[in-house]
């Protein structure tokens, strides 16, 4: 898999992308990431790529040209077109079925988000599907770029070393992750729960169930809304209900 990232930043992801989970895989050439500059596709002698809105406004808006001319440049690279995302606070909020979804896509292009905005003709034209990372506005869309990279990119196979690991993740099931305890045993007079402690996997899959379901219901009563629950998990569903 591959992701190609659009930004006036390019150093930011380096260190970000560089390290741990992510930067192993890059260095097994499990994934790829290719930063670009945008200025670099500029036809500006100045390589300027932003100008003031037509129609008057405050701020300055990214304009197309650069941006048109780095998807030719990319598409000729890759040898067909990328799925192109832009980071944006109009966009579709991401989250992990999101990040699923994109593993369908061999190549991405991450188009980072500036100013007041990008020019509506390459909204229109070249960008597949706008995403945010929530209700609130950054500087840019680098920060979420890196989040968008990370989240997908640790669900390609190889990535991480325990294949199914990530199914067993918050929000991998709609469900907030259970408890996680590690050795000592008792601490400061503070014990793990005694259950996981048995050796007995069957109650404490059963265990582990339970409590995510009351997680989320305590914490994340929208996901609860959202979940399938098997009949098993409607009657822990229904046991926590009762104990309020």
């Amino acid at each position: 898999m591959r992701f190609d990232i659009l930004t006036l930043f390019p150093g930011m992801f380096e260190k970000v992308l560089g390290e741990s989970i992510i930067g192993r895989a890059v260095a097994k050439n499990i994934i790829k990431i290719r930063l670009h500059n945008l200025r670099d596709f500029s036809t500006d002698k100045h390589k300027r790529v932003d100008d003031y809105p037509y129609g008057g406004g405050l701020g300055m808006v990214l304009q197309c040209q650069p941006i048109f001319t780095a998807l030719d440049y990319l598409t000729e690279d890759i040898g067909e077109k990328p799925y192109v995302i832009l980071m944006s606070p109009q966009g579709r909020v991401f989250n992990q079925n999101k990040a699923r979804s994109f593993l369908k896509h061999k190549n991405i292009v991450i188009i980072c988000g500036h100013y007041e905005g990008v020019d509506e003709r390459v909204i229109v034209n070249i960008i597949d599907e706008e995403i945010s990372l929530g209700d609130f506005v950054l500087t840019g869309g680098e920060i979420a770029a890196m989040a968008i990279v990370d989240s997908t990119a640790r669900l390609v196979p190889g990535v991480l070393k325990e294949e199914e690991s990530h199914w067993n993740e918050t929000f991998s099931e709609g469900l907030l992750e259970y408890p996680q305890y590690t050795r000592p045993a008792e601490y400061l007079g503070l014990k793990v729960p005694e259950i996981l402690l048995t050796g007995h996997h069957a109650n404490i899959e059963k265990w582990r169930k339970a409590e995510s379901i009351k997680r989320t219901f305590k914490k994340r009563p929208d996901l609860i809304k959202k979940a399938v629950l098997s009949k098993d998990e409607l009657i822990i569903l229904e046991e926590i209900e009762n104990e309020k």
